[in-house]
């Protein structure tokens, strides 16, 4: 039978995060990009699981609504409101199946086969393939150490056709582990305002602050109703129970509200449940304190590592939070010849130009992540780095 695939599917290719896990074998993963093991409330979601399969089997395992278990929705739009400072006067928010179903619900609703995204770039694979899937034509917009580059923002606003949103994670974004400053997050929402388009606000990172100070969300600024803020807790419980969120202009919502019910008609109740139960009866400052702990200790000891075993071969900026480093080679070292040296040694990590809106584009960058491996991998994972790097 000869197949044929849609055009938005045939011609994408798989993530290469993910081929590169399964290929990895008994290689270091600092390509990964899960939480720590130690990290995940266990005992607490055993007691709410065990909790609600005693006395409410029915209400877990039957179908809901699709804007998500109204005590939940309740619950997470004070959340966003006051933790986050993401929910305004003409918002609403729905539960969704993990953070990448924004992503789907966003395209899904707003764009047509060859609109415009314009993308920071680097970008987060999981949101560029998404994006590539639904037929949308992909910009990159320079990351520098503060955000987006704003010259190169606004020429892109100017001249590309049919942009419908901007899409950024200004919080320790993947892979760049860069925070936006607070003045460019006023300067993208002014630009946006400008010029008519959204801005889709990823937020999955922002809870795992180690460092520095907090930066008030771009939904914060929003008087307009241009910015979808996505929310996520699999980084903060467990990636497992696939629950987000999305908070928008509540036309927006209504018509994500729809689309969902073609997807997957609801996120799973089960998984509603055991967040619900985990945000009101479990301590969830005392938890957040504990994985911080975690991903300071973990960032710190691959950072002195890299400093003490790799030196000047990467040249890489610490991050404040997050899961990830980003580090560029030096000129002159072909950048995917190093990935397979490290892994044939041991190592695997992860190529930039999979991150990047034209993957065949040159990249000179790989993505570290410290939140996997374990604190003996990591130093013995650096270290085989650093014995690749003597190699050129």
């Amino acid at each position: 039978m000869d197949y044929k695939f849609s055009s938005g599917i045939a011609s994408l290719k798989p993530s290469i995060i993910r081929e590169i896990l399964k290929s990895s074998g008994n290689t270091i993963p600092l390509a990964a990009g899960n939480p720590a093991p130690d990290a995940f409330p266990v005992d607490d979601i055993k007691k709410i699981v065990n909790d609600v399969l005693e006395n409410q089997p029915i209400l877990a395992l039957q179908y809901g609504i699709s804007e998500g278990y109204a005590p939940l929705v309740e619950t997470l739009s004070t959340l966003a409101k006051e933790r986050y400072g993401a929910y305004g006067e003409n918002d609403k928010l729905i539960v969704t199946s993990g953070a990448q179903q924004v992503m789907s619900l966003a395209c899904h609703c707003l764009i047509n086969h060859g609109d415009c995204i314009i993308c920071e770039e680097p970008a987060f694979i999981g949101a560029l393939n998404c994006f590539r899937s639904h037929g949308a034509r992909l910009v990159g917009v320079p990351l520098e150490k503060d955000g987006m580059n704003l010259e190169i923002l606004e020429e892109k606003l100017k001249t590309e056709e049919n942009v419908k949103f901007i899409y950024t994670i200004p919080n320790f974004q993947n892979p760049a582990g860069s925070t936006m400053s607070f003045e460019k997050r006023k300067a993208v929402y002014e630009l946006a305002k400008k010029y008519g388009v959204l801005i889709l606000e990823d937020n999955p990172y922002g809870d795992l602050r180690v460092s520095g100070e907090s930066v008030p969300a771009i939904k914060s600024l929003d008087t307009e109703g241009l910015v979808i803020y996505s929310g996520s807790f699999s980084k903060i419980v467990a990636p497992g129970v696939r629950v987000g969120f999305v908070v928008a202009n509540e036309k927006l919502i209504a018509k994500f509200t729809v689309a969902k019910q073609t997807q997957d008609v609801h996120t799973p109740l089960i998984s509603q449940l055991i967040v619900y139960k985990w945000l009101t009866e479990f301590d969830f400052e005392a938890h957040i304190n504990k994985i911080r702990d975690i991903y300071r200790r973990k960032l710190n000891l691959l950072c002195d590592c890299l400093d003490k075993e790799v030196g000047s071969f990467f040249d890489y900026q610490r991050p404040e939070g997050g899961l990830f480093v980003w580090a560029k080679l030096p000129d002159g070292v072909d950048m995917l010849e190093f990935v397979k040296k490290a892994s044939a040694a041991g190592v695997s990590v992860v190529p930039g130009n999979a991150f990047l809106c034209d993957g065949d584009a040159p990249c000179d960058y790989v993505r570290l992540n410290f939140s996997t491996p374990s604190d003996e991998d990591i130093v013995k994972g650096v270290k085989i780095l650093g014995e690749v790097a003597k190699t050129y």
